[in-house]
């Protein structure tokens, strides 16, 4: 901002009488005010193309809490849950393995990340899916033996391909935050008696937490819509809830917008956990934890009744 100080002193000869007001005039941002009504032509040109269209959008609210919706909901949480669990646990042996020192076990793992990552996850659950066509049985001797296509079921293949493919993920993520942890601290822990698997628990992974849970709430929420992939393994969840109804009712594209508005509440929800999770394991790290949404809002509704310029 630009600031006017009034030079004026008293008569000649005569000192000032004391630092004189500053008169603040603000700066003003004109690109800004440009840039947002862009924004707003561009965002009512959209709900304008969208309302002209032949879009029945009674049928939004219409099946919104359908059974089948609700069912596919549920499902899709499961899904989410148990393959993040699967990718969590694989993850930490996987990434325990690639910093052993042993070169067997650490080779091992650099090839399980190595083929995983640099496959997509839609060709793995394909993959899985068709392995009956290679093995006619599954045969674990006295403990388990049937045909292939009766023990892969829809639920195994989608846990398979997504778990197993999430687990190379999260053991770079979870190596990434292992080594975070100053060498200084398990030096000092092995000097106090300390085995290693206890250095790991009681000392690094509580550390290592604060590198760890960020990207691994991202995880969660790509993995909550990346099983919208599991509808090509013949597994029902919300998004093939959706198109069966969308199929049946003559409303497709309606349908997919539904499901896509469900898709947004989900990930919304676990974007808050996340935030606390992240804010809980921030303390320690930070002299002041950050404000929590309800304080942001808060904050900010209160400097909607203070002057411009000054204070309550």
């Amino acid at each position: 901002m630009t600031v006017d100080i009034d030079k004026t002193t008293g008569p000649e000869g005569t000192p000032p009488g004391g630092p004189e007001a500053i008169k603040a005039i603000p700066v003003r941002h004109y690109g800004r005010y440009v840039s947002a009504v862009i924004a707003i032509a561009i965002l009512i040109a959209i709900i304008y193309a969208f309302g002209q269209g032949k879009i029945n959008w009674h049928a939004v609210p219409d099946y919104f809490f359908d059974d089948r919706i609700l069912t596919g909901v549920g499902k899709t949480l499961l899904l989410t849950v148990l393959s993040m669990l699967i990718g969590i646990v694989g993850g930490i042996l996987l990434a325990v393995m690639r910093l052993s020192k042993n070169p067997v076990t650490s080779s091992i793992a650099w090839f399980y990340i190595w083929f995983f990552r640099g496959t997509p996850v839609l060709v793995q659950l394909i993959i899985w899916f068709n392995l009956g066509l290679v093995f006619e049985y599954i045969n674990l001797g006295p403990i388990y033996k049937d045909y292939w296509s009766s023990f892969m079921t829809p639920l195994l293949t989608a846990l398979l391909g997504l778990g197993l493919n999430e687990a190379a993920y999260m053991a770079e993520i979870c190596r990434a935050g292992l080594l975070s942890v100053d060498e200084g601290q398990t030096e000092a822990s092995h000097a106090l008696g300390m085995s290693h698997n206890k250095t790991l628990r009681r000392i690094v992974i509580p550390q290592a937490m604060r590198v760890i849970v960020p990207p691994t709430g991202n995880e969660v929420i790509n993995m909550l819509k990346t099983t919208s992939l599991v509808s090509v393994v013949q597994y029902p969840e919300l998004f093939r809830y959706a198109q069966d109804i969308g199929q049946t009712s003559g409303a497709p594209v309606e349908m997919l917008f539904l499901a896509a508005a469900w898709y947004l509440i989900m990930t919304s929800v676990l974007s808050i956990g996340q935030y606390y999770v992240e804010r809980y394991y921030a303390r320690g790290s930070s002299r002041s934890l950050p404000a929590t949404p309800f304080q942001k809002i808060k904050a900010n509704m209160l400097s909607l009744g203070r002057p411009r310029g000054g204070t309550a």
